[in-house]
């Protein structure tokens, strides 16, 4: 079994190698189109938040997917079966993302381990193994969460070139702006990042019995204090702009220079927050084999994840991610609209934004979809001959088939280790 165990970890790395070559885009790709930074520093700073992510914070969420995605008590009797399945998602899930990353598409890593499992329960159980209903929320994700992210960063984004980018003084304009966009940026990445970031202290303070401090309060006050901060510091470096001290950027306009530091610290958080949650598409079918390996029975809610196996996902990220990130990012960033800080930052907050909404309504939806729609609604504020359609319809038949293609590779592979 150890040389079973080197094989499933080595494509659980190969999964993860692959997600980082595609899926890091949406957190980078807007902030490298934008030229807010460079595709080396998007590289770096991506590669150190996305292993942070995973390795502190992956846990839950892979646990989740080990036991959730997938009823395991359908496998109580033969788990075995349950380990040639999850092998077959991580071959099946690698190879579907490795094609669409070689031609700079950016697709769903959680749609393809969705797909390859209903392939694979479908040849192991029958049709009726499928969760249909998570068939349909996916489709219906799919279609809605495109228009709402574009909805969202049109509206945010045309607020912007009203009162910020179209009035003759941008700069006195952007000051009185500052403390709002501080303020958005931090409530929406405050709610996604900061009940990560601020658990253990969380947890220190409920511990502490006689204190009696909500769990949501630490979150809010961090995030309220980070915002006061956040604009304090950007009212300085408008100073600097103004002053002429800040002058060695690739973006001649000063209140663009501003908004690339906005945009740089929402790619932030956004890589630090898929890091975190999506390293369990490919790690989580690797913690239940190692499971049932040391165990013998299927695994159920709450079992622990080994810390090298977040560690294993968290380098696989991190070096696909840096051999070839760079042709999913500059899909996003570059061949469907161009891009400045102001509309990045814009697309960015409206991702995020779709995010929360669906999370709300229990709706499993992409972080790709989300970006691009973003992207795609800031288009139609500037001008919709500048969006690049050809490069749309490429993007989109990517995530049409994403399901169905990742299924029957679950079936055809599974079927053909069943005879081995």
């Amino acid at each position: 079994m150890t040389i079973t165990l080197l094989i499933v970890a080595l494509l659980a790395f190969y999964v993860a190698w692959n997600l980082g070559a595609n899926d890091v885009a949406n957190a980078m790709g807007t902030s490298v189109g934008s030229k807010a930074i460079t595709l080396r520093q998007a590289i770096i700073i991506a590669g150190i938040l996305e292993f942070t992510g995973a390795v502190l914070f992956g846990r839950e969420v892979t646990e989740t997917l080990a036991t959730e995605v997938i009823n395991p008590t359908l496998f109580a009797a033969t788990p075995q079966i349950l380990v040639t399945g999850m092998f077959t998602v991580l071959l099946s899930c690698g190879i579907w993302l490795q094609i669409a990353t070689s031609r700079g598409l950016p697709v769903s890593s959680s749609h393809a381990v969705v797909g390859a499992i209903a392939g694979f329960s479908w040849v192991a159980l029958g049709v009726g193994a499928i969760d249909w209903s998570s068939i349909k929320s996916i489709t219906i994700g799919w279609i809605l969460t495109p228009i709402i992210s574009g909805a969202i960063a049109a509206l945010f984004y045309s607020q912007i070139k009203r009162w910020i980018l179209d009035q003759p003084n941008q700069l006195v304009q952007l000051r009185e702006w500052i403390p709002w966009l501080s303020a958005v940026l931090l409530g929406v990445f405050g709610v996604i990042v900061l009940p990560l970031l601020t658990q253990p202290l969380t947890n220190f303070f409920q511990e502490q019995t006689e204190l009696n401090i909500p769990a949501h309060d630490i979150p809010l006050l961090t995030g309220a204090a980070a915002a006061v901060g956040l604009t304090l510091i950007s009212w300085r470096q408008l100073d600097d702009v103004e002053s002429g001290e800040i002058s060695n950027s690739p973006l001649p306009n000063s209140v663009e220079r501003l908004f690339a530091r906005f945009q740089v610290l929402s790619a932030c958080f956004v890589a630090f927050a898929h890091g975190s949650n999506d390293v369990g598409n490919a790690i989580a079918p690797l913690a239940a084999i190692v499971y049932i390996n040391r165990t013998g029975s299927v695994p159920t809610n709450g079992f622990n994840i080994p810390l090298w196996i977040l560690i294993l996902g968290g380098a696989g990220i991190v070096t696909g991610l840096a051999i070839w990130g760079k042709k999913v990012i500059a899909t996003i960033g570059e061949n469907i609209i161009f891009l400045q800080p102001s509309s990045g930052f814009c697309a960015e907050l409206a991702t995020a934004a779709t995010i929360l909404i669906a999370s709300r309504l229990g709706l499993p939806v992409s972080t790709s979809h989300a970006l691009v729609g973003g992207v795609v609604g800031i288009g139609l504020v500037q001008n919709i001959n500048s969006i690049k359609f050809q490069t749309l319809q490429g993007i989109a038949a990517a995530w049409l088939i994403t399901v169905p293609v990742s299924a029957v590779l679950g079936a055809t592979i599974f079927s053909i280790a069943q005879m081995f």
